[in-house]
């Protein structure tokens, strides 16, 4: 088989593991903090595990990125078999990864083509984005034309999605604990979107329902859409129902639906419920 350009995401794409594995996309887990307990996101803790510790576990979890020598090891592995390498990731207002896999290609001293990006986005976002990029180096085409096809992607991406508690975003410090109580009381659910690479409140909701309809609105006022992508956590019968009603806009089949890993999971917890349209 004739070498190609590699492609390279992080664990907080929230990529099913099949679809990474079709495109040949590799990715580079975080790293998620139990206590003294360190895991690999998606590696040595699955979706599923990681919501189980974290309504058993009275620790407050927290994650941190790859290191520059996780990317260096990772780089150095595929550099053996392409011709080169694009690296896409979370957003650099959020994370320190963006930054990680910089330091990595500086380490990378034998003049081998690689490009870092800063997708702007996390989760399905940044998965749609990665995808846009495997999709055209399966195609056979160069370090410029993917890059292009990636900032032209990363230009037509929207996000939203609805938090169906704030307990956890309280508990890892991105909202104010009076905020999170004011919520908890009046049982309200927080809206959020993506605006220049930050996570930003969108509005508030009472029930899912008026939730899943609110995104479900955002989706229709993309159209035309080419693309969605659903990720969830521990609500796959929200997710059905959404990408169910979805269908009317594209295609079910086109429909990725995802579950959400530990890096939004520690501060959203379950019932996260979001959307990345095309």
């Amino acid at each position: 088989m004739a070498k190609r350009i590699c492609i390279i995401a992080d664990s907080t794409a929230d990529l099913p593991a099949e679809l990474a594995q079709t495109y040949g996309i590799s990715v580079v887990p975080i790293y998620v903090r139990f206590g003294e307990n360190v895991y690999r996101d998606g590696v040595d803790l699955s979706p599923g595990q990681f919501y189980e510790k974290l309504r058993d576990n009275r620790v407050i979890p927290s994650t941190s990125q790859p290191s520059p020598e996780d990317f260096f090891k990772v780089y150095s592995e595929e550099a053996n078999n392409s011709t080169g390498i694009i690296s896409i990731h979370i957003s650099s207002k959020i994370s320190g990864t963006y930054n990680s896999a910089l330091l990595a290609k500086r380490l990378l001293s034998n003049n081998f083509p690689i490009e870092v990006i800063d997708s702007t986005f996390n989760s399905a976002g940044l998965a749609l984005t990665v995808l846009t990029a495997a999709k055209s180096a399966r195609k056979g085409k160069d370090m410029q034309s993917i890059t292009s096809d990636i900032l032209k992607a990363i230009s037509e991406i929207k996000m939203f999605g609805m938090f169906s508690t704030t307990k956890y975003l309280a508990r890892s410090g991105r909202v104010n604990k009076a905020i999170a109580v004011a919520g908890s009381i009046l049982n309200v659910k927080p809206l959020m979107t993506f605006h220049d690479g930050e996570v930003v409140r969108a509005g508030l909701v009472r029930t899912v329902p008026q939730g899943i309809n609110r995104i479900l609105r955002f989706i229709e006022s993309r159209k035309p859409i080419s693309e969605l992508m659903i990720v969830h956590s521990e609500i796959p019968e929200q997710a059905d129902q959404l990408k169910t009603m979805a269908s009317r806009y594209i295609p079910s089949d086109l429909i990725i639906v995802s579950q959400l890993g530990a890096a939004l999971g520690v501060h959203g917890g379950p019932g996260v419920l979001l959307v990345a349209v095309r």
